[in-house]
């Protein structure tokens, strides 16, 4: 399996769709990968917990199901998700106090039966 827990880059999720969107984190799950939304803190697990059923593959970018997960791309080349990724990083930047810890986001995702690394 592929070791998505340990990125640090921001990591896009495209829908069977075609619908492109950052996410905040992804944690790997006995049955897929557990993904959580942009401000997910602000919202609930039924809204902002995503969990995406099948085999995680690759070494990035990834597949699941029909699901696929890369690293945001740099220097404009995702110009329809940089709106997305910088109103992220100034929240993060400004409100340091508001966002959880990566060991509380860590043990959330384990409520959630995630299995972080």
């Amino acid at each position: 399996m592929a070791i998505i827990d340990q990125v640090t880059a921001p990591l896009v999720l495209r829908d069977p769709d075609g619908r492109e969107k950052v996410i905040a984190c992804a944690f790997t799950h006995p049955q897929g990968l557990l993904c959580l939304d942009l401000f997910w803190h602000q919202s609930t697990p039924d809204r902002a917990a995503h969990l995406l059923r099948g085999e995680l593959t690759g070494e990035g970018p990834w597949r699941i199901g029909d699901h696929r997960l890369r690293v945001l791309g740099c220097h404009n080349t995702d110009p329809h998700l940089a709106e997305q990724f910088a109103a992220w990083r100034e929240y993060l930047q400004t409100h340091p106090d508001q966002y959880p810890p990566r060991e509380q986001i860590a043990e959330i995702a384990r409520r959630l039966g995630a299995t972080p690394r």
